[in-house]
């Protein structure tokens, strides 16, 4: 009954308000087209591509020397994490539901990069974040977005995660650890296949963000009518990050850098889409990122005590 009655609330400020409407979902497909293409897309289907032709391994293998002491995780993990944080959400989560649905790993080790691997990208960050709230410092905010996370993923795989497979000192030990062996034909498959395989799967990830970012970016507009002034532009973040960090600018940049963990709820949605084919707990994925909220907010408590005249320069 609570749905229908918002839906129906919804279609009616839809209908009455038909431009403003317009506005708001053109405003998604727009930072979906400028934003999320051209840094997104292109990881997606390199990623899709070293999976499914095994290289994601290697790449892991490689990192071993530098992700070992702090994590203690095998060589397909390590790729997880690199990618996740690399990246930028929500390819944390779409690497880690493809690596356990193709059998690279197991469901505790998917859980453990769900956990904190999902984060906002460097490039986003970078490009975006920081110079729509005009700080000068890159470093201080580098630590928080990216430090943090990993520190509690080392947390994590300490206590909740202690019991997950170490890196293996033989293949041999690989494939007992692994849940399912790789399916035959992605060992035969020429590159041509396993190329348009990842092209057809980013191609229909990007779609599925384009249309949770309009959806979300739409649905602005009830608080934007049914709130008083000021109130709609600190719930908009809440609701699309993007949109919402565009609208608020440089007013509460505090308010703005404790939201980026989170998310907001377009990216707990878009996190399902990559995920809803899984039995990966999304429950418990909301609880981390609540978490590691908690976690940047101390961080940034820390700061302004410690070095007061430099907080959010």
């Amino acid at each position: 009954m609570t749905y229908t009655l918002l839906f129906l609330l919804l279609f009616i400020l839809i209908l009455t308000h038909a431009s403003e409407a317009a506005a708001y979902a053109a405003e998604g497909f727009l930072l979906w087209y400028s934003k999320m293409i051209p840094s997104l897309l292109p990881f997606m289907i390199l990623s899709g591509l070293m999976i499914r032709m095994g290289l994601s391994h290697r790449l892991g293998k490689w990192l071993q020397p530098v992700l070992k002491p702090l994590l203690r995780c095998r060589s397909e993990v390590n790729y997880g994490v690199i990618m996740g944080f690399l990246c930028g959400f929500p390819m944390g989560a779409r690497v880690a539901a493809q690596l356990y649905r193709d059998g690279k790993i197991n469901r505790q080790e998917a859980r453990f990069l769900l956990a904190f691997c999902n984060n906002i990208g460097p490039v986003y960050l970078c490009s975006f974040v920081l110079p729509l709230l005009g700080r000068k410092m890159i470093w201080p905010y580098i630590v928080g977005m990216y430090g943090i996370p990993l520190l509690y993923g080392m947390v994590l795989r300490r206590t909740m995660f202690r019991e997950l497979p170490q890196p293996p000192s033989s293949s041999k030990k690989l494939r007992r650890t692994t849940v399912f062996d790789p399916p035959a034909e992605n060992v035969s498959a020429g590159l041509l296949t396993h190329l348009d395989d990842a092209v057809q799967s980013g191609l229909q990830g990007i779609l599925s963000l384009c249309g949770y970012m309009i959806l979300f970016n739409l649905l602005n507009l009830a608080p934007h009518l049914l709130l008083p002034g000021g109130v709609d532009s600190m719930l908009s973040p809440l609701l699309e990050i993007t949109g919402g960090l565009h609208r608020l600018g440089q007013s509460y940049p505090l308010y703005s850098l404790l939201l980026l963990p989170f998310g907001g709820l377009s990216c707990i949605a878009q996190t399902y889409s990559m995920i809803h084919d899984t039995d990966l707990p999304l429950g418990e994925y909301v609880i981390h990122k609540l978490l590691l909220t908690a976690l940047t907010t101390i961080y940034y408590l820390a700061w302004k005590c410690l070095f007061p005249h430099h907080f959010l320069l």
